[in-house]
């Protein structure tokens, strides 16, 4: 079933790529008593994650963060290190927290799975944004196949 608006936020370890390296974190300490935006996307590097998606909330933290958000937070599918090299290659210093769920266990307790198999990519996460107050969810936007309007960074501001 897909996380939807007023529904908490799956307990998950992940791991986040930080300046001193991977450090594992519990996806409900990390959105407990604080506003979180976090969005997901199908894999790192890939065209519009790094075109558009992830530098839409680099450019917009600022924003974000004098909207009241504690943290924003990009997450995919991929491992901790790559997640970290598509950080430093973008340039998010501490703008952006890269969250790599290289297993998709926090992916799928969110009912967010995209199977791209047969594209070569195995079991990604849909692109999506959402905002989560102490844990529950304010704001979902789940992109359909191929699109990118409702969660980019720019929808998000304007949803706050």
């Amino acid at each position: 079933m897909t996380i939807k608006t007023g529904d908490a936020i799956p307990s998950v370890k992940v791991m986040q790529s930080t300046a001193d390296g991977p450090k594992e974190v519990d996806t409900a300490a990390m959105f407990a008593g604080k506003t979180v935006v976090l969005f997901g996307v199908p894999g790192a590097f890939t065209p519009t994650c790094s075109a558009k998606h992830l530098p839409g909330f680099v450019q917009h933290a600022d924003a974000l963060r004098a909207k009241g958000v504690d943290v924003v937070a990009c997450m995919a599918v991929n491992d901790v290190f790559v997640m970290g090299a598509w950080g430093k290659d973008q340039g998010v210093a501490d703008k952006v927290a890269m969250i790599a769920d290289g297993s998709a266990d926090f992916t799928k307790a969110m009912g967010l799975e995209l199977d791209l198999t047969a594209r070569g990519l195995g079991l990604r996460c849909q692109r999506f944004a959402l905002v989560a107050k102490d844990g529950k969810v304010t704001h979902m936007a789940l992109e359909a196949p191929g699109a990118f309007e409702v969660s980019k960074a720019e929808a998000v501001l304007a949803a706050l």
